[in-house]
């Protein structure tokens, strides 16, 4: 009897741990099977987002740039169509320009080199650089211009819609309109250059164009590519008033991405109206980089060169290089991806330093200017 109730007392003990053991067994499994549903759910969102946002493409259509072959050895432009069309009673240097603007202290250095490269390359219009007062000092617009720009100010023309998707760094470019009103200047026509571009060449040619508005097709080094649309770092503009009074009454109601601001604006403005011009005339650095032999090939050919990314005169996001750390910062930038970009640095660097030593004199003043920024106003006959 003893046993038997020893047996029973513990057989009933046992029965509460055997219970509970199957109820452990049975949330571990569930909690496993709950892991496994959150994994399974979070891969799969995961998928899906990387899916859309970065959606597998197939390899870019063959074309001539993205397969270029260097079969034409003829010049854009033959020396009896230059000799004729710039010829003195045709061309007034006085009626044409070239035209850059400034919007912060930390593009003067650009600007100053710019001008040394119009020098060299003899270019023979007037040279004009737009600026805000109230943001540029008065030691970076000496700067600035120590090469050769006339400095003109302007009134800041603000984004549309508050600037609401702009690029922060776009916010003053719809400024850039202000160039159709130097008419008022006697000026028939003019090439817009970014700070960002340095000339290897003349493009005297760009004045005789009859056409009233060209700029170069953009590339991108991501799957868009060659595209129609065109780059505003370069641009060929005769000059109207009366076209400024009608493109600035349309922004805040034109239907445009703002992301890339006047940029984009003036590509649906001009869309169907724009004169494409080669790429010898907008060097756009992802040009070296999406077809490499068409770069080498078109060096000889290529007016202008523009330092889209990277630019060896600014670090961070869009800060200045101080003055005496310049060069250092060209050749940091040339051994970027081994070395990609290291012809165009130097370049750069090497019309920076020409332009440092010719000038020293006027540079030397320009350091001694307040580098604080005015708040005024701009007084200048474009702004009227």
């Amino acid at each position: 009897m003893k046993s038997y109730l020893q047996l029973h007392s513990r057989r009933d003990s046992y029965l509460p741990l055997i219970a509970n053991y199957a109820s452990h067994s049975h949330n571990r499994r569930s909690l496993y099977h709950t892991i496994i549903i959150i994994v399974s759910i979070a891969l799969n969102v995961c998928f899906l987002y990387h899916y859309f946002r970065h959606p597998k493409l197939p390899p870019p259509l063959r074309n001539p740039l993205n397969h270029y072959q260097s079969l034409n050895p003829f010049p854009l432009v033959t020396d009896d169509v230059l000799s004729t069309s710039l010829a003195p009673q045709f061309f007034n240097p006085d009626e044409h320009a070239v035209v850059t603007t400034l919007y912060t202290d930390a593009f003067a250095p650009a600007v100053a080199t710019l001008g040394h490269s119009l020098r060299k390359a003899d270019v023979s219009a007037r040279l004009i650089l737009l600026y805000l007062p109230e943001k540029v000092s008065p030691s970076a617009l000496c700067v600035a211009t120590s090469s050769g720009f006339i400095p003109q100010p302007v009134s800041r023309i603000p984004p549309p819609k508050n600037g609401d998707g702009a690029h922060p760094h776009f916010l003053d470019q719809f400024t850039k309109l202000t160039l159709w009103k130097l008419d008022q200047q006697g000026i028939k026509s003019l090439v817009y250059l970014d700070a960002d571009t340095l000339v290897r060449r003349n493009f005297d040619e760009l004045f005789a164009l009859p056409f009233n508005f060209a700029a170069v097709p953009d590339v991108y080094t991501d799957h868009n590519g060659y595209i129609l649309g065109f780059n505003a770092g370069v641009l060929f503009i005769r000059t109207s008033t009366t076209v400024f009074n009608q493109m600035v009454s349309k922004i805040e109601h034109a239907d445009f991405p703002l992301l890339e601001a006047e940029q984009s604006y003036l590509n649906h403005y001009f869309g169907a109206e724009v004169v494409r011009l080669p790429y010898a005339y907008n060097g756009n650095l992802a040009i070296k980089r999406r077809s490499p032999e068409m770069w080498k090939n078109t060096t000889e050919e290529r007016r202008i060169v523009h330092f889209t990314w990277p630019k060896p005169f600014l670090q961070g996001d869009y800060e200045r290089v101080p003055w005496y750390n310049l060069e250092e910062k060209v050749m940091e930038v040339s051994t970027w991806e081994d070395g990609l970009w290291k012809e165009e640095m130097l370049w750069w660097g090497d019309m920076f330093k020409e332009m440092k030593h010719i000038y020293r004199s006027t540079l030397k003043q320009c350091f001694r200017q307040p580098k604080s920024k005015p708040v005024a106003s701009a007084t200048s006959p474009t702004t009227s």
